[in-house]
């Protein structure tokens, strides 16, 4: 028998199904016995502040992250290795997080990079 090398990398997953309305309710009765949560009023973060610019959400995304971890500016910068002003700007969005900036920050504030693009 085969030993697992690898887990998972996903804890959750979201189901989308197509089916006859008349068993909507049954079926999301169902699910959420199973330990699921019913999404269908959730709004997408980036459609809650219309009047955010991309670059200015991705920042409050990642002041937001930074805060959670309990960092400040000057340790983040230090931690990723680059400078502090930098870090203001990505959070101001007067800078934009690339990709690779996005998985060094990533990987430093214990976070999928992907948040940053």
């Amino acid at each position: 028998m085969q030993e697992r090398k690898k887990k998972h990398p996903i804890e959750s997953v979201e189901l989308r199904f197509l089916g006859p309305i008349v068993n909507m309710s049954k079926a999301i009765d169902s699910l959420k016995s199973l330990g699921f949560i019913d999404k269908s009023d959730s709004v997408p973060w980036r459609e809650t502040y219309p009047e955010f610019s991309e670059r200015e959400l991705i920042g409050k995304a990642l002041a937001g992250v930074r805060y959670r971890e309990g960092l400040t500016q000057i340790k983040l910068s230090e931690m990723a290795g680059i400078p502090q002003r930098h870090i203001s700007e990505m959070e101001t969005g007067k800078r934009p997080i690339g990709k690779e900036m996005a998985k060094r920050l990533g990987k430093v504030l214990n976070i999928s990079y992907k948040v940053f693009l």
